[in-house]
Order: structure tokens, then C-alpha cells, then sequence
């Protein structure tokens, strides 16, 4: 890929005609080799380096680059001086979904290092499925990738999955509500998918209705109005895969 085509990438409508993304920095790199290992997809995926990075040992087609084109791909201020092109996950690319496997939706998340964040928490516990509706931050933004610390490419994720197409698909769906029953109920563990809203609207209470969302509460003491939604996956996540 030219480097002008590069330098795209970090808009979402270039990310998505180009069909790539970009990864920064030799930790993400790193991840990105130790998925390539199952996903034969991400073997397509090409580095660029400085000097400092030649040598760099790996799968992948690497170009050597100097530290101003550097400067110039990367989304950080100070780069490492190694950066990764891969290919956008098609959809017979992406992971089969297993009958053991719960949903993770998340309606109309804006804040990237939310979304980095809840795929770091899922790829940690594993066994989930993370679903984004249309409106959602794109998870291929720089900030969200960097955030993930590499769970972007351990975790299964799908992006634009309508809100309305979830009671079709999920026999038991679950949200969380001030006024629904503790985390520590038998029950909350027992749904194929549950869903969160957006940070500041959460979810259209005619939609929760139409689905028959049973909700669940976080028990607090405090003053404020809600907690972070990274926050809340993460507590609600843990209490799912606690004791197993």
C-alpha cells in the first residue's frame, strides 16, 4: 500500500474503502503476530518500521521507513517507529458463534476508550461475543485499538447489528435498570446477551419493552447518577464468569 494510502487510514471512510487498519506500537504488534497464528487472515497484515525496528522477526512483509514518514503515519505523538497495516476482518473471517457463548451489546457507544477497554475485559475472561449497533465509535479508530491493547484481535466482534434484530436472534436478553433485580441473582447468569446503552441516552425504554429485557441493578452507595460504562461491563462480565 502507498504511504499517502497509509496516512488515510486514520478516517473511518478510508479504513472501510481501503478494507485496513493501522496498529501502533510493538506491544499491539506483537499481539497482532500471536493472532496470525490461528487467523490466517492476519498474515496478509504488512509492517512499517525505522531503523530501530529492521530486524524485527516475524511473519509479516516489512518496509523500512525513515523516522519522518513515521511521524507522519502514526497516530501518536512520539511513535516507537513500528506500525502495522492489516486487513479489516471480513465477514467469513470472522469467529463461528459457539453455543456456550454470551453476547455483549453495546448501543451506540461514542468513547473509544470505553470500547478498548470492554474488549480487553472480554478477551480476558473470553467466551463472549461483542456486538456494536449502527452509531457505535468504529472499533478500527487508532484510540480504540490502542486501548484494546491487542484483545481487537481475540475477541469476536461484529459492528452495525441492528437493536431490533436481537430478540430474533437471543431467546433471553438482559439490561441493566435501577430497579431490577442484584447482579448476585441466579438468574443473571442464565441470558444469551446483554446489553448496555449509551453513555449518556443509555437504551430506548420502547425497545427494552418490545424485547422483554430483564433487568439487572448495580448495587451502590454513593451520590452519583451512574457509573462509567466500561465500568459497568466490566462488574457485570466478572460476576458472569465468577465461580466457573
Amino acid at each position: 500500500m502507498k504511504l499517502d494510502d497509509i496516512k488515510k487510514l486514520h478516517q473511518k471512510k478510508y479504513r472501510q474503502a481501503l478494507g485496513h487498519y493501522l496498529v501502533e506500537g510493538e506491544h499491539l504488534v506483537l499481539e497482532l503476530q500471536k493472532a496470525a497464528t490461528s487467523q490466517p487472515a492476519l498474515r496478509a497484515s504488512e509492517l512499517y518500521v525505522t531503523d530501530a525496528y529492521e530486524h524485527w522477526p516475524g511473519p509479516f512483509k516489512t518496509h523500512l521507513i525513515n523516522d519522518r514518514q513515521m511521524a507522519q503515519l502514526a497516530d501518536t505523538r512520539t511513535p516507537q517507529g513500528i506500525l502495522a497495516v492489516v486487513p479489516m476482518p471480513a465477514n467469513e473471517d470472522k469467529p463461528v458463534t459457539e453455543a456456550s457463548e454470551q453476547a455483549i451489546y453495546l448501543h451506540e457507544v461514542q468513547d473509544p476508550g470505553n470500547l478498548g477497554t470492554i474488549l480487553r475485559t472480554l478477551a480476558w475472561f473470553g467466551g463472549f461475543r461483542c456486538l456494536l449497533s449502527p452509531g457505535s465509535v468504529d472499533p478500527y479508530n487508532p484510540k480504540v485499538v490502542r486501548a484494546s491493547m491487542g484483545a481487537i484481535f481475540h475477541t469476536a466482534l461484529e459492528t452495525d447489528v441492528p437493536l431490533a434484530s436481537l430478540s430474533s436472534r437471543y431467546s433471553s436478553i438482559a439490561c441493566l435498570d435501577l430497579n431490577g433485580d442484584g447482579l448476585t441473582a441466579e438468574s443473571f447468569r442464565q441470558h444469551d446477551c446483554y446489553l448496555f446503552g449509551n453513555e449518556a441516552r443509555g437504551v430506548p425504554q420502547e425497545a427494552l419493552a418490545q424485547m422483554a429485557a430483564k433487568p439487572y441493578t448495580i448495587a451502590g452507595n454513593g451520590e452519583i447518577e451512574s457509573l462509567n460504562l466500561a465500568s459497568a461491563v466490566n462488574m457485570c462480565v466478572y460476576e458472569l464468569r465468577r465461580g466457573q
